[in-house]
């Protein structure tokens, strides 16, 4: 395969497409540098779907542009945008082998016979799936028809790579080893590559960046670790990763939980009113007399805890009667410090991770 140097970078400018009165997509604007992977996360409903149509020719959107390169595409019909597409379903023949399903890009361009052979035979190895050219179809693993769906899509050489929520239909297990092999993959080929999922811990680990999409448009666009660690929204931090909202009042920049002030990280801002605490299960620890100096406390009842294997998830009722939720590791000195059912607790959080976002109704 060639390395992916002749990537192009995609504009997608002001996007929309309704169906009827519904708003799919409303004035959708993304950049996509060359050979970057970016994923579009967000529930059912939400566009990114039809945005993924819309880069793929499929749909035609109602006003916008798109641009591969210094090419404007919404009137380019699909065969000819030079784009690999992997589907949930697969979508491979099942009457063909699996060099014959690999190959088929390749005999629509019409490429020399033994020019395809060679090509083929590079793509499935590429995907692990070496001396698989002669079974058929129907032979493979689910797994192993991904990869095959993989190959088939990457076998010509396209300048963009769409995926529309390819390892959904997958084991766990599975559906995280094919997340590292994709990420790989991606990293071999540079292919400028949308993936779409509704898995956010799926995107967290292909993703360049990730952008968010709610109700049609972007709620936030940003690198994995930004957009876990700092969410833009209430949206946002429930939809990626585990989330608890605790009410706070801020005045004259002073946040407050319960009457008590709370200490924010520097890269932290808070505008009086009404907004929301963003606790996390993972970023809690019990305060019991160590040294928790500068760590934000907050008081609270134990309701139950349940054991998951590598950690135990309890259970809390804290001020204003809402339950988080924290992690504690399952090793026996963490687990000397847990306070039983009934038992009060102080939870502490870092600074760095007290994050706010904005209440319901606030701008």
């Amino acid at each position: 395969m060639k390395p992916g140097v002749t990537a192009p970078p995609v504009a997608i400018r002001e996007v929309t497409k309704t169906y009827g009165r519904f708003r799919a997509l409303d004035a959708v604007s993304l950049d996509i540098a060359a050979g970057e992977f970016v994923t579009l996360l967000g529930p059912s409903g939400s566009g990114k779907t039809t945005l993924l149509m819309v880069l793929a020719g499929f749909v035609r959107p109602d006003a916008g542009s798109i641009r591969f390169g210094d090419t404007e595409m919404v009137l380019t019909p699909p065969h000819r945008r030079d784009i690999g597409i992997v589907f949930q379903n697969y979508a491979l023949f099942p009457h063909m082998t699996v060099a014959g399903n690999v190959g088929y890009p390749l005999r629509l361009r019409r490429i020399a016979k033994a020019e395809i052979a060679r090509r083929v035979e590079e793509a499935l190895a590429l995907v692990q799936l070496q001396g698989y050219g002669e079974r058929r179809v129907d032979q493979l693993s689910g797994g192993q028809r991904q990869r095959v769906a993989l190959a088939r899509a990457i076998v010509f050489e396209p300048r963009i790579l769409l995926m529309d929520e390819p390892l959904s239909a997958l084991d766990k297990k599975l559906r995280e080893q094919m997340q590292i092999e994709i990420r790989q993959l991606h990293e071999r080929l540079g292919i400028t590559t949308v993936y779409v999922t509704h898995d956010q811990r799926e995107a967290l680990t292909l993703s360049d960046r990730i952008a968010v999409i709610d109700k049609g448009r972007f709620a936030q666009i940003d690198a994995p670790a930004r957009l876990y660690e700092r969410p833009a929204t209430r949206f946002v931090a429930d939809f990626v990763g585990e989330s608890h909202f605790l009410p706070v009042e801020v005045s004259a920049g002073v946040v407050r939980l319960g009457g008590r002030p709370l200490a924010l990280g520097a890269s932290s801002t808070a505008r009086d009113g009404a907004a929301l605490l963003v606790v996390r299960p993972e970023k809690l620890d019990v305060i019991d007399g160590q040294d928790t100096a500068g760590l934000n406390r907050i008081d609270g009842v134990v309701e139950g805890s349940v054991y998951q294997g590598e950690s135990f998830l309890l259970q809390v009722r804290v001020a204003g009667g809402v339950r988080v939720t924290m992690r504690q590791p399952t090793r026996r000195e963490a687990l000397r410090r847990l306070p039983g059912t009934g038992e009060p607790i102080t939870l502490g959080l870092h600074p760095e991770d007290t994050i706010l976002v904005a209440a319901e109704g606030t701008p």
